[in-house]
């Protein structure tokens, strides 16, 4: 049955690549891209800021390939709220000891929040976008499954949408891989078939957060130690948003073994260190725990996933009262990050999740 749906278009070749496969099935599709950042901070162009797409590149590049696969186009500036939605709780977690991972947050309430409600507004039933997920309905619950190439796989990110999004989601490359997509492009002759793709977060596209976080925030420096987890001040730092769990590198401290970042204490300017034994934990608590099966009461086994590229390991999982849970690991996991999301897998599809704390 034909419907009308609104494409999230990035003016990259998956998104793209996705609404011909809608346009091919018959639908109404109507291409939408955001305007989310143009590399300011606080509305001035930082000196010596990396290089990185305008949105007024991005824009236009969608709109070729609209154009290309005639479709209707649209484009919004939705910049101030991802300012104030995404950008700027990344640098309060930051912070606040935390490692953020704004990709979450960003599909949570622009990709599947505002750009939903521009959906309506337009009068489409359904929101598509290019992520390599799959999305199945079991006992009245949607659920995103993994997509086939597990490589390009973004269900991770997806964990926190909720029934009323996902009721209105459409993803046409959950069974496809990579080379299928870019193959499919190119038979279009679309103009983004051999487009490289990014790895990194959109709004930080050379990777360095800390010159970010001094640009965004203006920052001194701010100094406090650096601990060992026995407690011995080893050293000093000068911000503790310039660290994250398991770093090894550019601590400058000697000591006899190795020694990573394994908690930072933001409040009290403290960077904890401790040998590679103490990177390994057996257990996490979560918050704001977000359920795509019955609200749990008791406690239960799943495949839990602690950060993008991490394989998912045997856990259980222990809800708690507001929204919270305990994850227990059957094996010491490394690397359990504050900020971070852990997310819960049956076989391939995503059943919850929830932010550690």
């Amino acid at each position: 049955m034909k419907k009308r749906i609104v494409i999230a278009m990035s003016g990259g070749v998956d998104s793209s690549v996705a609404a011909a496969i809608l346009k091919e099935q018959g639908h109404e599709v109507i291409g939408v891209t955001m305007e989310l950042w143009d590399g300011s901070c606080h509305g001035a162009e930082p000196q010596n800021a990396p290089p990185l797409q305008k949105n007024k590149d991005v824009v236009a590049e969608a709109r070729k390939v609209a154009a290309q696969l005639n479709i209707p186009f649209h484009s919004f500036d939705l910049k101030t709220d991802f300012q104030h939605q995404v950008v700027d709780p990344f640098c309060d977690a930051y912070l606040s000891g935390l490692t953020p991972n704004p990709c979450i947050i960003c599909n949570k309430f622009l990709k599947f929040g505002s750009l939903l409600q521009i959906t309506k507004d337009l009068g489409a039933e359904y929101l598509a976008t290019g992520h390599y997920v799959d999305l199945a309905r079991n006992d009245g619950f949607f659920q995103v499954r993994k997509g086939i190439d597990r490589n390009k796989d973004q269900s991770y990110f997806l964990f926190s949408l909720d029934q009323k999004q996902l009721s209105k989601c459409l993803f046409p490359l959950g069974k496809m891989n990579k080379v299928q997509v870019r193959g499919y492009a190119a038979q279009l002759n679309l103009s983004v078939a051999e487009k490289a793709e990014s790895q990194d977060i959109c709004f930080i596209p050379d990777g360095d957060y800390t010159s970010f976080l001094q640009r965004e925030r203006g920052l001194s420096l701010l100094s406090g130690d650096i601990i060992h987890i026995s407690g011995q001040v080893l050293g000093q730092h000068q911000g503790t948003y310039k660290y994250t769990i398991g770093q090894r590198k550019g601590l400058g401290i000697a000591w006899s073994e190795p020694l990573y970042v394994v908690a930072i204490n933001a409040p009290d300017k403290q960077v904890v260190v401790g040998e590679k034994q103490h990177l390994s934990r057996v257990e996490l608590l979560l918050s704001y725990c977000n359920w795509s099966i019955p609200q749990p009461q008791e406690e239960f086994t799943v495949a839990c996933r602690i950060r993008y590229r991490h394989i998912e390991v045997p856990a259980k999982v222990a809800p708690l009262s507001d929204n919270r849970a305990k994850v227990f690991f059957e094996t010491a996991q490394k690397g359990i990050t504050p900020g971070q999301a852990a997310v819960f897998y049956a076989d391939d599809l995503v059943i919850g999740g929830g932010w550690i704390q």
